[in-house]
């Protein structure tokens, strides 16, 4: 009896977090039925019939999970190796795409390969976990040291430029998600709340002309000098100066990155996002049909294949970038929380088998896998709402793309062969 305890202890079988597996079943199984849903026709013989897109969104899954099982079976140890290989194949693949590539509505962000388009950014996103999770590991590196922060920041830098060129600034911003794992690892918060300042004052200045930018400007600087008065006794008055200099000219350069850093289509949607124009017929059409869908379907929804939004095509790449516009008419409130508890349970859970790992290498690369799949979801769903600007990235799981199904599928299985295995160096 103790003998077969300890082989089952042993098997891979055993040891899997079989809870996480069950969920990304389940939201794969979602993503199948609602890209059904949403591309359906009645010429459709079979899901199975490859020229349809339901049928390549099923052959990408059968690839994912003969890749997964395969991975689960992998030494860890080959991970660690392949990491930096990884990441120069990706940097390759995206540069190719400048003399191979395939340009579709204004982006080369693809390569045709028989029929089947395969999109490298999508893959690139997986190397950079491995590489920055590589250096980390490695080096045992302390990420607080400037030295560290700039090598991950010249890591995250080159695939985001080669990505932007395409261009594709939505897919660019996906790697900010790499600076959670470094949250972990210990570096300063200020550095986040740096980030999200900027970001904040580009909107402002993009809203208001530039006295009343100044003015916002000038309320935000006397809250926070009569907030750390109240904490700090003697307060350095100069580096609050110099926050209100540096925040003035970043507000009077805000007019012209966005006027000439950004393709017309990015500012329209911008513009849409901040309330600048509301052209519910325009550029700003797939927002207000998506809320539109998402409205419509209730507490319980309409039920499967019975959206009228959706079944009369009013929501443009519904079965991509507004793949939840699917869920939230066809399966109503109670469907779309149920997914967003889905994800949110997905994510928890990979950070909180992350912890257990004895290797750097391993915990960086799972806190990059959720953060990843948080920023996808937190933006895809936010622009199927209308409360973030639309950037075109894919729900993971859900949205119809070969390229993203396996890509994140990979992750998963990854993390879970880091996971089944961490007190195993075999």
């Amino acid at each position: 009896m103790a003998n077969l305890l300890l082989l089952m202890s042993n098997s891979l079988i055993y040891r899997l977090d079989w809870l996480l597996i069950l969920i990304y079943l389940l939201l794969v199984a979602v993503g199948i039925i609602n890209v059904y849903s949403s591309t359906y026709n009645e010429s459709l013989n079979s899901i199975f019939d490859f020229s349809q897109l339901i049928g390549k969104q099923l052959l990408f899954l059968m690839i994912s999970i003969f890749l997964g099982l395969i991975i689960l079976g992998i030494n860890i140890k080959f991970f660690e190796h392949f990491a930096p290989i990884s990441y120069i194949l990706s940097i390759f693949l995206l540069g190719g795409l400048f003399v191979f590539g395939k340009t579709v509505s204004g982006a080369t962000s693809w390569y045709d390969l028989g029929g089947i388009s395969f999109q490298p950014s999508e893959f690139s996103k997986l190397g950079t976990a491995m590489m920055i999770a590589w250096y980390m590991g490695k080096f045992q590196s302390d990420i607080k040291r400037p030295r560290t922060l700039v090598t991950i920041t010249i890591y995250l830098l080159i695939p985001s430029i080669l990505i932007m060129l395409q261009p594709d600034p939505g897919s660019a911003l996906v790697y900010s998600a790499f600076y959670f794992p470094l949250l972990r690892e210990g570096l300063n918060f200020t550095l986040l709340i740096i980030f999200f300042s900027v970001l904040a004052l580009f909107f402002i200045s993009l809203s208001f002309e530039f006295i009343e930018s100044i003015g916002i400007i000038g309320i935000i600087f006397l809250i926070i000098y009569f907030v750390l008065k109240r904490f700090i006794r003697r307060i350095k008055i100069w580096p609050l100066l110099l926050f209100l200099i540096v925040s003035i000219g970043f507000s009077f350069s805000a007019d012209y990155i966005f006027n000439n850093l950004f393709e017309q289509r990015h500012r329209d949607r911008i513009n849409i996002f901040i309330g600048k124009n509301v052209d519910v017929q325009g550029v700003g059409y797939n927002i207000n049909q998506s809320k539109i869908a998402i409205g419509s379907g209730g507490l319980k929804g309409k039920g499967f294949l019975k959206g009228t939004q959706t079944k009369g095509d009013f929501v443009p790449e519904q079965q991509t970038d507004y793949i939840f516009s699917t869920v939230g008419e066809e399966w109503g409130f109670l469907g779309s929380l149920t997914v967003i508890l889905m994800f949110c349970f997905l994510i928890i859970r990979i950070l909180k088998r992350a912890e257990k790992q004895n290797s750097k290498f391993r915990r960086v690369f799972s806190y990059g896998v959720a953060g990843l799949i948080f920023i996808h979801f937190f933006v895809n769903i936010g622009m199927s709402l209308g409360i973030v600007p639309t950037i075109g990235i894919p729900l993971p799981f859900l949205s119809y793309g070969g390229s993203s199904l396996l890509a994140f599928s990979l992750m998963i299985f990854i993390h879970l062969n880091f996971d089944a295995n961490r007190l195993n160096e075999w």
